[in-house]
Parts: C-alpha cells; sequence; structure tokens
C-alpha cells in the first residue's frame, strides 16, 4: 500500500525511543527552561489542529521560543525543502514525500512513524445527498471533492477506490486534504475523501461516512528533524514532544491511532 511503504529509513515509534535526533521526554516537560527562538516546522495540512495545540504547550513550557508553522500538503512542503526554504522539523503524512526528502540528504538521522490515519468520507450536516459509501463518488449527479493524486491523501485515495473497483468522477482535485475539507464544510460539495482526523475537526459542522476499504490504505506519518536547522534545540524538544505520553494521548484525541 502507497502510504505505508518507506523501507528501511522508518523505524516504528516507541515511547522512550530514541529517534530522529533525540530521545522522547527528554524536553517535552520543560519548566520554562528549554529551547529559545523560533523554531520552524513544516508539517501535512492532517496535523494542523493537534501539532498547533502541542507548539502552543511548547511555547508556554519554553520562556522565548515562538513556534510557527507551514502546513499544506507533504508533496508541496518536501518540494519546497528540497529547493532550500528554511525549517527545523518536517512531519509528512506518508513515507512517499518524507523519502524525497531523505533522498536529498536534509534529515538529521533515521525519520520516526509517529502516528497513523485512515481515510472517511465527510458529507454536510444531515447529508443531503444520502451518500453510503465509495460507490457514490461514481455518480455524476454527485458533487464531489479527492485529494490530487501527488499527495498522500490524494494517493490514498487512489487505493481505496482501486480495492473497493470503484472509479471515481471527482468535480475537483484539492491540493490538500483540509482544502477538500473546506469544500464540504462549506455546502460547496456532496461529499469528499478526506481523513478521519478531519471529520473530528470539523465538529458537527460535517458527517462521517466510514467504509471497509479504508482500511487498505492506512497512511503512517513519519517526522524527522533536519539537516542545517536553524533551531536544533527547539526541533529536538518539538519531537520529543510529539514522541512523548503526553503528544501521543493529543494526537488519539485528535482521532489518529497508532502506527
Amino acid at each position: 500500500m502507497r502510504g505505508r511503504g518507506i523501507g528501511a529509513a522508518l523505524v516504528a515509534v516507541a515511547l522512550g525511543a530514541a529517534g530522529c535526533g533525540g530521545g522522547a521526554g527528554a524536553s517535552a516537560a520543560g519548566d520554562g527552561d528549554g529551547p529559545t527562538g523560533t523554531l520552524t516546522v513544516f508539517a501535512a495540512a492532517s496535523l494542523t489542529d493537534v501539532f498547533t495545540d502541542l507548539g502552543q504547550r511548547l511555547e508556554e513550557r519554553s520562556d522565548g521560543l515562538t513556534v510557527q508553522f507551514n502546513f499544506a500538503g507533504s508533496s508541496a512542503l518536501a518540494t519546497q525543502l528540497t529547493q532550500g526554504a528554511p525549517a527545523d522539523v518536517f512531519a509528512s503524512a506518508n513515507g512517499t514525500q518524507m523519502s524525497v526528502v531523505t533522498d536529498a540528504g536534509l534529515a538529521d538521522g533515521d525519520p520516526t512513524v509517529f502516528t497513523a490515519n485512515v481515510l472517511q468520507i465527510a458529507v454536510p450536516a444531515g447529508n443531503p445527498a444520502g451518500v453510503t459509501g465509495l460507490a457514490d463518488f461514481a455518480r455524476e449527479e454527485l458533487t464531489l471533492a479527492v485529494c490530487a493524486p501527488e499527495v498522500p491523501c490524494g494517493a490514498a485515495s487512489e487505493d481505496v477506490f482501486a480495492a473497493a473497483g470503484v472509479t471515481p468522477r471527482p468535480d475537483t482535485q484539492e491540493e490538500d486534504v483540509r482544502a477538500a475539507l473546506t469544500k464540504v464544510e462549506l455546502g460547496e460539495v456532496d461529499a469528499a475523501l478526506v481523513y478521519a482526523t478531519d471529520v473530528v475537526a470539523a465538529g458537527d459542522a460535517v458527517e462521517a461516512v466510514p467504509f471497509p476499504e479504508a482500511e487498505d490504505a492506512v497512511n503512517d506519518y513519519p517526522l524527522c528533524t533536519l539537516t542545517g536547522a536553524p533551531n536544533p534545540e527547539a526541533a529536538r524538544a518539538f519531537v520529543d514532544l510529539v514522541l512523548s505520553e503526553e503528544g501521543q494521548r493529543a494526537l488519539g484525541d485528535a482521532g489518529f491511532r497508532a502506527p
């Protein structure tokens, strides 16, 4: 499955295990004596809410630290990094885009898989079009959104459609999963294929339609600190927080699953 593979470069996350330039828990629970300066994290769009929360927690524990995020499709982020964009941490929604970064020699140590995600169908509240499963993505009368194939949610979508034997007829292919979710929230589409975590983040604005083929395309999420990171101490502290029990609990609360 496309979302699962990154090869030997990835190690399964284990609380307390070293990974990506730091050991879990080393700086995550600081008491104000943590890193300072600016920390720049490039992260997949589906991580927007939970990473923003974790960044705020790290700021509160580290006097003088500012955490800034660049959330976008993982393919766009990987391209920006290989073109020289400065950043301290990269978190991808699949191994394929992390491999773009590691193959360019930009990862400081082996990336670590820290969480996983699956797709769900998101529909507007009340499900006015009566969507029941993936087969509805072949209905020409519906307005449908998916992610572009080059981003992880789009690659996973191709896998689940193939598993279900469905030829989709989307009206729009979005540059990241949050853009697809926004179409549902605004009532611009009848359904979109997004991550389960995005449905959680949207609250009452959307409803979820699970489907069994989602298990055929589980996306593992790797992260790493980056070589030449402007703030390596802060980078390690953020990775430690993500891998800690606290960080894993926050990810679980947001709808992510253990890898």
